[in-house]
């Protein structure tokens, strides 16, 4: 069965961190572009990040620039999302998506089921 497993989410206060882990089983990830999105309660869903499977090129949404990095480890089959100075507006559902295309433009065929992110004091 091909499945992302988001884990890492959890609650913090603003200026902290987290590492945002997405797992695959049943497929291996070099192969594909892999993207963080994200959606807050009551807006639409959001691309964060991507990393394309071709040569490794990082995309990042102005809003985390310079505060977020993703990262891959294909040894482990996983993808990271490290996320440093955390702000209130970060909190979201953030879900990992893989897409056979090469780049981060899409479509995206597998989806995580979504980790909880809440940056509060």
């Amino acid at each position: 069965q091909l499945q992302l497993v988001e884990s890492g989410g959890g609650l913090v206060q603003p200026g902290g961190s987290l590492r945002l882990s997405c797992a695959a089983s049943g497929f291996t990830l070099d192969y594909y572009a892999i993207g963080w999105f994200r959606q807050a309660p009551g807006k639409e869903r959001e691309g964060v990040s991507c990393i394309s499977s071709s040569d490794g090129r990082t995309y990042y949404a102005d809003s985390v620039k310079g505060r977020f990095t993703i990262s891959r480890d294909n040894a482990k089959n996983t993808v990271y999302l490290q996320m440093n100075s955390l702000k209130p507006e970060d909190t979201a559902v953030y879900y990992c998506a893989a897409s056979r295309s090469p780049g981060c433009e899409g479509p995206y065929d597998y989806w995580g089921q979504g980790t909880q992110v809440t940056v509060s004091s």
